[in-house]
């Protein structure tokens, strides 16, 4: 019972940083629309009900939910100050959001003894999607990665990343490749097991790059990577992917026009500052304007960034929250991803271990290629910062992903002790 009450001192932060974040949005006079007054206050009573939810339910690890709390109300105080209309969808995204999280607690806790057997079911939806992807899909800033049904966008690709992950560790970990006696794996299973594991991973990276979805398909090489370095025993076969890598790089960089428009951009925005280098400088432009400590929310200027409220939103919270503010968020995803390992490593079922991983892995290999291109560490490309950019996809997806870790630390008997 100690236990329990200790574990619910966090509420108390929760709570406090609900309530500021909703006073600062309350607040901000460029807002006219009074459905955000309530929009607010009902995020602040969904974030309590659901951490009480998980805590006094016993459903695994009790800092995940906040950190996700905290990282939304970021996104929509920003997201509110640039557009109210961009605002309120995403508070109700959120919402939406914190649904598929439960939905998928309940579901995974349910069917766990079956994930680990529908590898082709993964693979198949996947090809699937990219099949009615490249007949249906609609082109958007360069890349045919979106679907329009009904007026509503949706990208399929932010729901692959999931399949991808599930089809990886279902192969790394499924039992119908036999062991010896002594339960050390024959080496041609071994083998074999990488092989599909680098069929499935070729396929979905190749089928991204005809997308022209070159952002994502870094994403999923660099998880593909983590698992056969985790896995796999051959410095020659990780070696030999780094550099088919590399090489997939150099030729788009070569021959490949977009590409070579990110990089030259990358290298020196100030050859066109007005047009194809406008969007980093005036990236930039903000983040220096912020200083340490930030103009203030509603004080910057934002809307000078082009896809400020998706690709740039990084910039707008280091310009009214400081460097200071865009390394706590930083800390936030860093936290975020070590509750993933941690989740891994406790968890005594390998299939969980390895989707955990995988997980983890995606989420932030996929912070640090946003971040990098928005302060011009790494070429620019389309992926969102999860639960801040605006966008329905990645915010549902993202619940997702975090609904299985959850699901996984909450597993009795397949988690090794309580995670704290």
């Amino acid at each position: 019972m100690e236990k329990r009450m200790l574990s619910i001192k966090p509420l108390f932060l929760l709570i406090t940083a609900n309530l500021l974040g909703m006073l600062i949005v309350i607040m901000n006079k460029d807002i006219q629309s009074e459905n955000i007054v309530y929009l607010c206050a009902l995020m602040c009573l969904i974030n309590v009900i659901a951490y009480l939810v998980i805590n006094l339910c016993a459903l695994g690890d009790g800092y995940l939910f906040i950190i996700i709390s905290m990282l939304s109300s970021i996104g929509i105080i920003m997201q509110t100050r640039i557009n109210s209309d961009n605002g309120i969808r995403q508070m109700m995204l959120y919402l939406a959001g914190v649904f598929c999280y439960f939905i998928t607690i309940i579901v995974y806790k349910v069917f766990h003894k079956y994930w680990n057997r529908l590898t082709l079911v993964y693979f198949g939806v996947s090809i699937l999607s990219f099949i009615l992807t490249a007949l249906l899909g609609a082109v958007k800033n360069g890349s045919k990665n979106w679907i329009i049904i009904g007026g509503i966008s949706i990208q399929p690709s932010e729901f692959i990343r999931i399949l991808f992950v599930l089809s990886l560790a279902a192969v790394l970990t499924n039992g119908k490749f036999k062991k010896n006696k002594d339960q050390v794996e024959d080496k041609k299973m071994k083998r074999l097991r990488l092989g599909i594991v680098a069929i499935i991973a070729y396929i979905n990276a190749f089928c991204l790059l005809l997308q022209r979805e070159w952002g994502i398909a870094v994403l999923f090489f660099a998880i593909y990577l983590s698992y056969l370095f985790i896995y796999g025993d051959s410095k020659l076969f990780f070696s030999a992917n780094i550099f088919a890598a590399l090489s997939a790089g150099f030729i788009g960089v070569k021959f490949m026009s977009h590409i070579q428009v990110r990089v030259s951009t990358w290298l020196d925005p100030f050859a066109d500052a007005t047009g194809k280098g406008y969007q980093i400088l005036q990236s930039m432009f903000a983040i220096s304007a912020g200083g340490f400590a930030g103009s203030g929310i509603g004080h910057g200027a934002p809307y000078f960034i082009p896809i400020v409220s998706s690709d740039f939103i990084f910039s707008a919270i280091c310009e009214e929250m400081g460097v200071l503010g865009g390394i706590a968020v930083l800390l936030l995803y860093f936290v975020l991803v070590y509750r993933g390992f941690k989740i891994a490593l406790s968890s005594t079922n390998d299939f969980n271990k390895a989707v955990s991983i995988g997980l983890s892995v995606m989420l932030g290999v996929q912070t640090f290629i946003i971040v990098g291109g928005v302060v011009k560490l790494i070429p620019l490309t389309g992926i969102t910062l999860p639960f801040i950019s605006y966008g329905g996809s990645s915010m549902i997806t993202t619940f997702i992903a975090l609904g299985i870790l959850q699901a996984i630390s909450s597993m009795k008997g397949e988690v090794t002790d309580e995670i704290e």
